[in-house]
């Protein structure tokens, strides 16, 4: 009996048993689009936060300040203490001291309800200097940002983020108007470009104001103290070394060293890292729980083979009567298992392409098949086949032709 032989009469079978055939390609189908689904949000989701995290400026290094401790011991949010100055963020800007630093925005924030238009809104309050729109990679969407000059003079100018801007003056162009950050009228100057949410909030919802007037009316307390500094390296390549070169400043400026540091250094590819690994171990862990199913379809394939076997006993012992070898019924039934475990795994992958397709609209998360992962499903559906038709297989070329016949 030749393979392609063997090959008709495989499928002939799993045609004239169809309802069974396609009830044991279910199980299979259901795991291979499970595992291919929960691997490609788990892609999906790595590829997203490393966007987000882009999102935050290009070759960003974050300088936070070290966190307060009360009276009673209650340890507040790091940035809470006053371990970083001005002078730190023009020390860092010095090409003597970080000549892989290309620039360099100081930066404190506060919660504040802006009043303008007759409508109320609280928002994020940034103080900071004109470097602070390219570091964070940011475009004006209309009207401009300040100047060195309005940052030297502590003007009362304002930049608003564009959801804060449609929220105060709705379709009304924000640039020109008018609006009070605590007792300070603001002249909006400006309105930023969209970038949406971020691992670090709505970049949209928020008003962007010279450092020194920050200081000067919004929050005279803070003094010269930042809660942040953003640092840009000169390129991806140099931002191990801007790294370094910022730590070890710090760490002399300030007299400490790495194990009483007041302050914290944290890099995008640190931040990446951190995201992309937990993002990886619970992709990990969610495809492990969607291959028991495939297990389970396993199961399916092999239970469906011995029933076939037991049903096929006299078809056997005739076939064996009339000279077939052990090792072409062996070949059969594996063959049979083998086109049940590519069928399945074939829709299977179907329906993972089209999960990809749909999920994304209504999960508003993106999901990733790859090229790879398919072909890997369609190896393992056939492993499936394969392993799981091997017993029942051998069991049928182990029968005797005599009692074969003999069987009712």
């Amino acid at each position: 009996m030749t393979w392609l032989e063997t090959l008709w009469t495989a499928v002939d079978a799993i045609r004239t048993r169809r309802m069974r055939s396609a009830l044991t390609m279910l199980g299979i189908l259901i795991g291979i689009a499970a595992v291919m689904l929960t691997v490609g949000l788990g892609q999906g989701a790595q590829q997203s936060v490393a966007a987000q995290i882009d999102k935050l400026g290009s070759n960003l290094l974050i300088v936070s300040a070290g966190s307060t401790t009360s009276l009673s011991g209650l340890r507040g949010g790091r940035g809470s203490a006053t371990t970083l100055t001005a002078a730190d963020a023009a020390m860092l800007g010095d090409r003597e001291v970080a000549p892989d630093i290309a620039a360099v925005a100081p930066s404190s924030q506060t919660s504040s309800t802006l009043v303008g238009n007759g409508t109320n809104w609280t928002t994020s309050v940034i103080g900071s200097t004109p470097s602070w729109l390219s570091v964070r990679a940011r475009s004006i969407a209309s009207g401009r940002f300040f100047t060195t000059q309005e940052l030297n003079t502590s003007e009362p100018v304002v930049v608003l983020g564009a959801e804060t801007a449609s929220d105060i003056f709705g379709a009304r162009g924000a640039v020109g108007q008018s609006v009070t950050i605590g007792s300070q009228p603001f002249t909006v100057i400006g309105v930023l470009a969209t970038v949406g949410s971020t691992v670090g909030g709505d970049q949209d919802d928020l008003a962007i104001v010279p450092m020194t007037t920050y200081a000067a009316s919004i929050s005279p307390s803070s003094g010269t103290s930042v809660s942040s500094i953003y640092l840009e390296a000169r390129s991806s390549a140099r931002l191990s070394a801007a790294y370094q070169e910022a730590d070890n400043a710090l760490l002399t400026a300030h007299g400490v060293n790495a194990t009483t540091a007041d302050f914290s250094l944290n890099s995008q590819q640190s931040i990446v890292a951190t995201a992309t690994t937990t993002a990886r171990t619970l992709t990990v862990l969610l495809a492990g729980i969607a291959a028991i199913s495939l297990l389970v379809g396993g199961i399916g394939v092999m239970n469906i083979m011995l029933v076939s076997v037991t049903e096929r006993i006299r078809e056997i012992g005739l076939r064996k009567a009339l000279g077939a070898t052990p090792g072409a019924i062996l070949r059969q039934f594996l063959t049979e298992a083998s086109l049940l475990g590519v069928a399945g795994g074939l829709l299977g992958i179907a329906l993972g392409v089209v999960g990809a397709m749909v999920l994304p609209s209504v999960l508003r998360q993106p999901v990733t098949v790859s090229t790879t992962a398919a072909l890997a499903a369609l190896v393992i559906s056939l492993v499936i086949g394969i392993v799981a038709g091997v017993y029942p297989a051998t069991r049928a070329a182990r029968l005797s032709p005599i009692d074969a016949l003999r069987s009712e």
